[in-house]
């Protein structure tokens, strides 16, 4: 019977020690005999970028690949052996070990599966971003398989902001990306400029490969930072390989080497498992980068150059606002090549395009608080002072009632500096509009030389949020035409000014004779040519009659009579 157990224990033994294995707590590291290529791991967290869902990254690529050509012929997975997967990744030309074990199976089966039309846009968009990032890798020495980092970091979408705040293609914390030089501000994230975030990602990278002279420590260090990839290390005992402090490793980090390995596998042999790319021509276009300091909306340089909005931003994700602050600094833009040259010859028409429209921040406020800007009317005048001899900016300012910082302001001075017979704005006086008929607002009439025609101008009146660039856009004309039509010098326009927003050319109706004679006739009583003949038959009736009323009948004492018998008919 004992022989019988002891046989029964033996046979089982295996499988006792593999339950062993399997059933290790969360946080306990394995032996150090085992294998690396033995490691099971069900708790492994899944990088955020791999959670994502297909329609989420396409609108945030901001590409239509749904035309897009395939360079080979779509088929259904292939599954390999393990042996092809170990031959496949060690005959890799990488500096960095990409070895094998189960859990980088895992996330292979997953990218050849479930995530493989991803796969086929990362490789599309691969076309982009690869170049960039080899070239500042290159420049710093580093291994160029690390360009599959973006990958499994963000899914290559550079406006990507995981849920603890890390964004951009490289995914930096706020912290780290200003330490590095990125600037981060309301209106600019270089977290999110595909250029510098790279160039900063690569010097952070070599920083940490100074501390530990392991590639796989190195990224690890990326994912969940030096302290924590430090407390690994000394909670093993000060062990120094990644796959020996793989369970001491935060959850989330502990699929990170391995999901890396499996991004650069299947970006090498994505066509052994019937994967295609899904290239696009608006991915091959020549680009080049202009330095703009000059406050630009992209909008206005999308309507000017005649350039999606979306391109514009799919470009340049850095802007979160769709606004280059200028003034403060030079900023990159970036535009393809055959915009570039017509950017610069059209810089000044750029920066004025509807640019009360875009930018409607005050720079100063203190005509509200002196009283001198009205916030109701929007109508004002400017009054002037010339500057005579002995005249300062204090005295003047005094004069009037005004601030120095206010006169600086209204006239455009950078210093105290006076010259004598320069004209100063001193003042702002509230004007109340004119007064116009409905007829006036609604068209003027011209007469042409050829005597049978005439030009009838369009009238708009002013609301509160028109711009020129609104109200030339609703009656399908230029802005240069509005200015020109009205006699403006700028695009500043008022609540309740009267605009002329179009110009018609009509014939002119000729009148018969006798139409023209009771039309005057018409004139002359104030009426109809009904109440004309009506009133001309009353009056005659009471001469006729010799009556004359007990007071002096006028005129508008009978237009009542006439009115109360019209009612009455």
């Amino acid at each position: 019977m004992q022989k019988t157990i002891l046989l029964i224990l033996v046979a089982l033994w295996p499988g006792l020690g593999l339950i062993a294995q399997n059933s290790l707590p969360e946080n306990s590291p394995q032996t150090s005999s085992a294998s690396a290529d033995t490691i099971q791991d069900n708790a492994i967290v899944y990088p955020e970028s791999m959670t994502e869902k297909l329609s989420d990254l396409l609108r945030n690529w901001q590409l239509d690949l749904s035309n897009a050509e395939i360079d080979c012929k779509r088929g259904q997975n292939v599954v390999f052996h393990d042996s092809v997967y170990i031959k496949r990744l060690y005959n890799l030309p990488s500096e960095m070990e990409l070895s094998f074990n189960s859990v980088v199976k895992n996330y292979i089966e997953m990218y050849a599966v479930r995530k493989r039309d991803q796969v086929s846009y990362m490789l599309a968009l691969g076309d982009y971003y690869f170049p960039m990032f080899e070239q500042a890798l290159d420049r710093h020495g580093l291994p160029l398989e690390l360009k599959y980092l973006p990958v499994i970091e963000s899914a290559l979408n550079p406006v990507a902001v995981s849920r603890v705040g890390a964004t951009g293609l490289w995914q930096f914390m706020l912290r780290t990306g200003k330490g590095y030089g990125l600037e981060v501000n309301s209106l600019v994230d270089e977290r999110r400029d595909p250029y510098k975030s790279t160039d900063a990602a690569v010097r952070y990278l070599k920083d940490l490969y100074a501390i530990y002279g392991d590639w796989n420590l190195v990224i690890a260090a990326y994912n969940c930072g030096p302290g924590n990839v430090n407390k690994a290390i000394a909670r093993s005992g000060g062990k120094r390989d990644y796959w020996e402090i793989y369970y001491r490793l935060p959850r989330e980090t502990r699929g990170y080497v391995p999901a890396f390995i499996a991004a650069n596998y299947i970006m090498h042999y994505y066509a052994d498992h019937n994967i295609c790319p899904a290239h696009s021509s608006s991915l091959t276009v020549a680009l080049d980068t202009v330095q703009v300091n000059e406050r630009i909306h992209l909008e206005q340089i999308a309507g000017v150059l005649d350039i999606s909005l979306g391109e514009l931003q799919r470009l340049n994700p850095q802007f979160k606002k769709n606004i280059i602050p200028g003034d403060f600094k030079a900023h990159a833009l970036v535009l393809p090549t055959e915009k570039m040259y017509a950017f610069i010859d059209k810089n000044d028409t750029i920066i004025n395009y509807d640019k009360e429209r875009y930018f409607t921040h005050r720079a100063n406020t203190d005509g509200f608080l002196d009283g001198s800007v009205s916030s109701v009317s929007g109508n004002t005048t400017n009054v002037y002072y010339r500057v005579k001899k002995g005249d300062n900016l204090s005295t003047i300012a005094r004069r009037n009632g005004t601030t120095v910082a206010l006169l600086k302001s209204w006239n455009g001075l950078s210093s105290n500096r006076l010259n004598i017979g320069k004209q100063l704005i001193v003042g702002k006086k509230a004007v109340a509009p004119q007064a116009t008929t409905e007829k006036q607002l609604a068209q003027a009439v011209t007469d042409n030389p050829d005597g049978k025609t005439q030009t009838v101008n369009q009238y708009y009146r002013v609301r509160k949020g028109d711009t020129l660039g609104d109200i030339a856009r609703k009656n399908g004309i230029q802005v240069a035409q509005l200015q020109s039509w009205n006699g403006l010098n700028s695009s500043r326009i008022g609540i309740g000014d009267q605009l002329i927003i179009g110009k018609k050319v009509v014939p002119i109706v000729q009148e018969p004779e006798s139409e023209k004679e009771d039309y005057n006739r018409t004139e002359v009583s104030g009426g109809s040519n009904i109440i004309s003949s009506y009133l001309k038959d009353q009056i005659e009736k009471k001469v006729g009659e010799n009556k004359l009323p007990d007071e002096p009948e006028t005129v508008s004492g009978i237009e009542e009579e006439i009115s109360v018998e019209l009612e009455d008919k």
